[in-house]
């Protein structure tokens, strides 16, 4: 009997989607193999799919929470993790045990061996296809009453993506993997619309030209219905509300389903209004389509989003602010919202990369901010190292320091903020999970 570390260790050798060989091509045909070998797990539950470049995650654990808060049996299944595997899988917001994730590993691992050696599958399947099948097995047997799924990379060839929506979100998108998803944001946009469907209703908001574009295009040529969470984003002028509060994301007061309710969310940053817009919009769909939500379930379920690393703040002296943005878009997020709650505050950053990543740019965005960068260097065979990094980052003029070590880089950075500063951890969701792993910080 395999050992739940013997299984974790065994979906790490699988290796990465990212690192795919010519023979290794991104393929649903596969990932429906495999699915068929389980009996189609993923038609036993109805699903949300959310696909983006910057907030699905956010996005889909407020829109499980609120499910959550409106009696439903939730799943929710999102990536990558900050510290454990299990994280990715979870049952009414608690991560699936150990115990049930070797369970599941096992039976999983059984079919795939199976359909390899009748020659049903070319070769074994990926880590991201295995998790995915590991969770669809695992909403199954949970008898959820709904799934909330979080598309892991581009929509139209993402494993995920052999689940038939009930409803489609598509949150913010930015450039991001041109290598696998196309060098603009209109190619980018058709991507991520591969998780529309016929007659399926399309949760979005307006966005870059390039992307309504594409999205408008997708949208039509299905048959979907567009509907627009753009009556759920509060104004943000000088003045207006939302309010922002130190101890919380936000706060303003918003009319859902004819409701007058406060909406208190804990996730931080002005770039979050959008998100929550998102899943108040898919939630009122939902209800719409059978699955009850009133408006007070929406504000409890907000209430409740607990969803790390995500412009976390842990008080202390210094600050610290965990944010896994890994792209120029959420580094421009980030930059606003250390520039709304903490002016004038000295600033330390820790900051490491994955080598695909646009590294330069989102140095140009951040570390003129900073009053000092740490560089380092995350435990992933796709991470930049720091010297790469500090090339990478050349033109910003910036003198950083170099640190392997997370751990030590963190306490450098504390150091040099001093008690009254901050320090960021951020560039890439594997440092800010080793950062709180280091600090003792629950995910």
């Amino acid at each position: 009997m395999v050992t739940y570390q013997q299984a974790v260790e065994r979906l790490y050798e699988l290796g990465h989607e990212l690192a795919r060989t010519p023979a290794h091509k991104f393929d649903l045909e596969q990932m429906r193999v495999l699915a068929r070998g389980l009996g189609d797990p993923q038609r036993r539950f109805p699903a949300v799919l959310i696909a983006g470049t910057n907030g699905k995650g956010s996005t889909a654990a407020t829109l499980a929470s609120i499910l959550q808060a409106a009696g439903h049996r939730t799943g929710l299944y999102t990536s990558p993790h900050l510290l454990r595997v299990n994280e990715r899988i979870r049952l009414d917001s608690a991560t699936i045990s150990d115990a049930e994730f070797t369970t599941v590993y096992a039976r999983v691992d059984e079919v795939a061996q199976r359909l390899v050696a009748a020659g049903e599958l070319p070769h074994p399947p990926s880590f991201f296809e295995m998790l995915t099948a590991i969770a669809f097995e695992f909403f199954a047997m949970s008898a959820v009453d709904i799934a909330v799924l979080e598309v892991g990379m581009g929509g139209r060839l993402d494993a995920t993506n052999i689940a038939d929506p009930l409803i489609s979100v598509i949150t913010d998108i930015s450039l991001d993997h041109q290598k696998f998803l196309g060098e603009t944001i209109a190619e980018i946009a058709r991507e991520k619309a591969g998780i529309i469907r016929a007659k399926v209703v399309v949760v979005t908001l307006p966005q870059h030209p390039q992307a309504n574009d594409a999205l408008g295009k997708a949208i039509t040529e299905c048959g979907a219905r567009a509907v627009s969470a753009v009556q759920f984003v509060p104004p943000v002028s000088p003045g207006a509300e939302p309010v922002w509060n130190a101890g919380i994301g936000s706060c303003y007061r918003l009319t859902v389903m004819d409701k007058e309710i406060e909406v208190a969310s804990p996730l931080a940053g002005r770039h979050q209004l959008r998100n929550i817009a998102l899943a108040i919009g898919a939630a009122v769909e939902l209800n719409a389509s059978g699955f009850r939500v009133t408006a007070d379930d929406i504000d409890r379920g907000i209430r409740s989003t607990r969803w790390p690393g995500r412009l976390q703040v842990i008080d202390g002296a210094p600050t610290v602010v965990f944010d896994v943005a890994h792209n120029p878009a959420g580094a421009w997020a980030l930059r606003a919202a250390l520039s709304e709650r903490f002016p004038g505050r000295k600033l330390a950053i820790v900051f490491g990369a994955m080598r695909d990543k646009a590294i330069g740019e989102m140095a140009e965005i951040m570390f003129p901010i900073a009053d000092a960068v740490i560089l380092t260097h995350a435990a992933s065979p796709r991470a930049a190292t720091t010297a790469e990094i500090r090339d990478a980052a050349s033109r910003t003029g910036c003198e950083p320091l170099l640190e392997d070590d997370v751990s030590r880089a963190v306490a450098q950075a504390k150091d040099l903020a001093g008690a009254d500063g901050v320090v960021v951890v951020t560039g890439s969701i594997y440092v800010v999970g080793a950062a709180m792993a280091a600090l003792n910080v629950a995910t």
